[in-house]
């Protein structure tokens, strides 16, 4: 389970300006959950990962991960805790390291490494499985370097390695927005069977309305560092993209107006 109270974020602009970038955000999503989240830009979905993963401390409010109180650690000590896919396919990984050997890395993420990192032939027929099970053909290229793959191929590869050890979070950064069409089809169906096969928690950021109400169990949408609605059950059910964009644009007039019609501090 992940518990999220009460979480405050804070960023100051190069001028001097403060910009709130989450504002008081409650969230409870059980274990095995998968929880798209949408919103426009700036409107403090990415940063809601950023502070569940570590990437910067909250000014306030606390996340919980499995029981354990996350919320002061740094991101390095979280690591055993949350794997996680970025929007950029070359980041998060070696482009000149081979694909066994990522994927080796990825295997004792959060463990003292010592002598342990090279690739064994155990190692290798494991991974040669994994690989084979993802349908994209790309068993046969463990020892290819990260950096000849597809920016497809290599977002599967990632995938693979945020949940090679069964993590007790997967954030996923809008994964497949940089990804042609084609590609991005294959990694949301990649997706799915990865998370339902291991019933992974899951919080998916991203900017489709198809995929937000395609992909998981229940849709939040954030704006101004706030969610402004949780749809989840029959609700949700009961709704396509232009329904859902639709809700959420009626919301964030609804919320603007309150803002620009606020009497004076």
């Amino acid at each position: 389970m992940i518990e999220i109270e009460r979480l405050e974020k804070t960023f100051t602009q190069p001028g001097g300006e403060r910009v709130p970038a989450l504002r008081g955000i409650d969230l409870v999503i059980p274990t095995g959950q998968f929880v798209t989240v949408i919103g426009t830009n700036g409107s403090g979905k990415s940063t809601l990962l950023n502070a569940v993963a570590g990437t910067f401390l909250p000014d306030g409010g606390t996340i919980r991960i499995a029981g354990i109180d996350v919320t002061r650690q740094p991101e390095f000590r979280r690591a055993s805790l949350i794997g996680r896919v970025f929007q950029d396919p070359f980041k998060g990984t070696c482009p000149s390291m081979s694909v066994g050997e990522n994927l080796r890395m990825a295997e004792l993420r959060g463990e003292r490494r010592g002598l342990r990192v090279g690739l064994s032939r155990s190692a290798l027929d494991r991974y040669h499985e994994l690989v084979k099970g993802l349908g994209m053909r790309l068993e046969g290229r463990l020892r290819a370097t990260m950096g000849t793959l597809s920016g497809g191929q290599r977002q599967a590869i990632t995938l693979l390695m945020a949940t090679l050890k069964r993590p007790q979070l997967l954030l996923l950064d809008e994964h497949t927005a940089a990804l042609d069409p084609r590609a991005a089809d294959q990694i949301i169906k990649i997706t799915d069977d990865v998370v339902r096969e291991n019933k992974l928690t899951t919080l998916m950021v991203t900017h489709s309305m198809e995929q937000a109400l395609e992909q998981g169990d229940r849709t939040i949408m954030v704006h101004r560092g706030e969610i402004l609605a949780d749809l989840s059950g029959d609700e949700r059910a009961g709704l396509d993209a232009n329904d859902l964009l639709r809700r959420f644009t009626e919301l964030r007039y609804t919320v603007e107006f309150a803002v620009a019609n606020r009497p004076p501090a």
